[in-house]
């Protein structure tokens, strides 16, 4: 018997969650583990001892068992069903410690929230990473693309897209978007020569961010974009529109002070364009 974390996969039973089950079932077969789904009944709602929570409770143990029954007999792998009670996400959340990776549907979600938000929100708190899947046909896709915002936490991100692609034997494209002067607008005699400056110091800080791949990973090809006119979310929403996974950092709770790990999180979660993983990732300390 495996002694490793399963994957948990909640759902609904929405097109997007059903979607969300199937995919983490294939990624738990391939990774040797458990799968368990979850679904949560937000009873915050309903006092005790309304007969509601009993109805409520007994359609989620059917949502369950119907959502089991769709991969139990197309996976050879031990699949369990729990249901769970309270605020979805923090429910989620506080689920992630006795799995290795959580994964959700995109699109409609639960009651209370935005979808962008609630995942936002579990991986905010969550001690793993949190997959969101859409509804995207997967066939033929390939690549693993990451999003890394010049600092030194984005390592951690790179670490686990490099992990990913390595073991499923794809490519991996680092994404580095940034906000220079605009040569147009900021027009003046020392303009573009910035506008090239900054862009070569970025470059540099980019080749930092990969670099020890090469000596983990030998065999894995990495290809290294610096995007200087788009946002960060559509050169990230480009970059993956045919890929297999992207992959990007989430500070969590605390000073969110890039834009790749606040908003940018946020905005390719509301234009999903593959299964995305938002990666927990620690803040370092400077040493002084």
């Amino acid at each position: 018997m495996t002694t490793r974390k399963p994957i948990a996969a909640a759902t609904n039973d929405s097109p997007q969650s059903q979607a969300a089950v199937l995919w983490a079932a294939r990624r738990a077969e391939r990774a040797g583990v458990p799968l368990v789904i979850l679904h949560v009944v937000d009873d915050r709602w309903v006092a005790e001892p309304y007969p509601w929570i009993g109805v409520m409770e007994e359609a989620g143990d059917r949502l369950l068992q119907t959502a089991a029954g769709r991969v139990r007999d197309a996976f050879p792998i031990t699949i369990t069903t729990r249901l769970l009670t309270g605020s979805v996400g923090r429910s989620l959340a506080k689920y992630s410690a006795k799995a290795s990776m959580v994964v959700i549907g995109s699109g409609t979600g639960h009651l209370g929230g935005s979808l962008a938000d609630r995942a936002l929100q579990v991986a905010a708190s969550s001690k793993v990473p949190v997959a969101v899947v859409g509804t995207q046909d997967l066939e033929g896709r390939s690549g693993v693309v990451v999003g890394v915002d010049g600092s030194k936490e984005a390592t951690q991100a790179v670490a686990f897209a490099a992990a990913e692609a390595d073991r499923e034997g794809d490519e991996l494209t680092v994404v580095y978007a940034i906000i220079a002067p605009d040569r147009v607008v900021d027009a003046g005699p020392t303009s573009t020569s910035l506008a090239e400056l900054i862009a070569e110091e970025e470059r540099l800080v980019l080749a930092e961010t990969v670099a020890g791949l090469k000596e983990d990973y030998p065999s894995l090809q990495v290809h290294q974009v610096l995007e200087t006119e788009r946002s960060p979310v559509d050169a990230l929403v480009d970059a993956a529109v045919n890929a297999r996974m992207l992959v990007v950092g989430s500070r969590g709770r605390g000073g969110i002070q890039r834009l790749l790990l606040g908003s940018t999180a946020h905005g390719v979660l509301r234009h999903l364009p593959c299964p995305t993983v938002i990666t927990r990732i620690q803040a370092t300390k400077n040493k002084n």
